[in-house]
Formats: structure tokens, C-alpha cells, sequence
């Protein structure tokens, strides 16, 4: 199989040199390519990335020329992958490389493989963010009948071309929300879908974009239209 590695990234200029090396370290004996799409960063992203992607192989940047948000920054990077497998994750280590031979294993036998922080085996570092998260995916999973319970991960593996079925103009706007629609879609198939457990890690550089409120409000609306269009 060949894999496209998806790294959406704004301002990340501390934090992706450093991943793209791991990523290169552990999946050295295989082919792959990593998608690094630049959501016009003002912090120098894109040029950080010029100057080291000539030491890390297999690397290819996509430089957005204005911001159009976390979930359509990865649609792009999907539609310019060569790769017959997507792995989606975070560029700032939230999403750790460890964790990709474990995807890689599970490919042929599932449709869509999901990092989740909420069965045994997962965590995350930031406890108030963890238990605040899991009440709010409960939330999310009850509600809409899903079987998944992590669904705001946005770490996941997937073969491309179940991904172009799954209507990706709907589905990546707006920002995490995606991930829910995705899901969602995913379990109307139905797909075959499988958790894995992941840790998130302590952010090591950069800051993190999330602002809870905002979050809470968009999501749930999402979360509403949802169960609106397809109850």
C-alpha cells in the first residue's frame, strides 16, 4: 500500500520540523508521502518547510494564498495525495507518529480506523480538556447513535477512494466539526469502522488553536443538523 500522510498546518513552524522527522524515522522501510498543506501561516510555516524538506524525503508542501480553515485544508491535501491510503493528523504532536504502524496493521481489514483518547488504552495529558472532552463526545455519540467514542479525533486512516465517496465537499467544512460529519456518514454505509488508543501528548512548542467555546457552539450546531437531516 502506498500512504499519504495529511498534515494540516497553521503556524506550526516550531513543531513540524521535528514531526516530520519522526514520521520519516518510523516509516523509513515503506512508501508513503507526507502532505504538509500550509494554511497561509503567518508565523513562516511554509518557508520553515522549504528549508528542511530537502533533508526529510517524501515531502511535499501545499501553501494555501489565504486561510480557508482546518477542514477544507485537508480536502486539499486528500485531492493532491498520490497515496491509495489517507492517514489524517495534527501537526503539532497531539496526534503521535508511534501510533501510524498500528493504523498501517489494520488497514485491509477495516473501512476507517479511528484514534480514540476514550477506550482503555487512550488518554490525554491536559485532564480538564479529557474529561470535558469525553462528556461532550458522549454527548455527541448518544445523540447522533454512533458506535464510535471519540468523534472529534481527526486521526484517522482511510483508502482514498472511500473517502471520495463519502460526499467530502459536505463533509470537510468548518473546522473538528468534519470529523463528526465524517463519522456520521461512515456509519450510514455502513463502514467498517475500529478504534485504536491513542495518548495525547503535552504540546511541546506552538500554541494551541483551539477556542472551547467557539468549538462548543459550532460543533454543536453541526451536531443539530446532523440529527435534523438524517433522523
Amino acid at each position: 500500500m502506498f500512504l499519504s500522510i495529511i498534515l494540516p498546518a497553521y503556524n506550526e513552524a516550531e513543531t513540524i520540523p521535528t514531526l516530520l522527522s519522526a514520521i520519516g524515522k518510523i516509516l523509513k522501510k515503506r512508501d508513503f508521502e507526507i502532505v504538509v498543506v500550509d494554511d497561509h501561516s503567518p508565523d513562516g510555516t511554509s518557508e520553515v518547510l522549504q528549508l528542511h524538506s530537502p533533508n526529510i524525503p517524501r515531502v511535499r508542501l501545499v501553501t494555501n494564498i489565504q486561510r480557508i480553515g482546518l477542514a477544507k485544508s485537508i480536502l486539499k491535501g486528500i485531492k493532491s495525495s498520490r497515496g491509495d491510503y489517507i492517514l489524517v493528523m495534527d501537526s503539532d504532536f497531539n496526534h503521535h507518529p508511534r501510533y501510524i504502524p498500528k493504523f498501517i496493521s489494520l488497514a485491509k481489514s477495516y473501512d476507517l480506523i479511528v484514534g480514540s483518547r476514550y477506550i482503555k488504552g487512550g488518554g490525554m495529558y491536559d485532564r480538564p480538556r479529557f474529561f470535558l472532552s469525553m462528556l461532550y463526545n458522549l454527548f455527541v455519540r448518544l445523540f447522533l447513535n454512533l458506535q464510535t467514542h471519540d468523534n472529534l479525533s481527526g486521526f484517522f486512516l482511510m483508502e482514498k477512494k472511500s473517502i471520495m465517496d463519502l460526499t467530502p465537499q459536505e463533509v470537510f467544512q468548518g473546522y473538528g466539526d468534519y470529523f463528526i460529519r465524517l463519522l456520521t456518514y461512515a456509519h450510514q454505509k455502513p463502514l467498517r469502522i475500529f478504534e485504536i488508543p491513542v495518548y495525547y501528548e503535552k504540546r511541546f512548542a506552538g500554541e494551541s488553536k483551539s477556542r472551547f467555546l467557539r468549538m462548543f457552539l459550532d460543533y454543536s450546531k453541526t451536531v443539530l443538523q446532523l440529527k435534523k437531516s438524517h433522523s
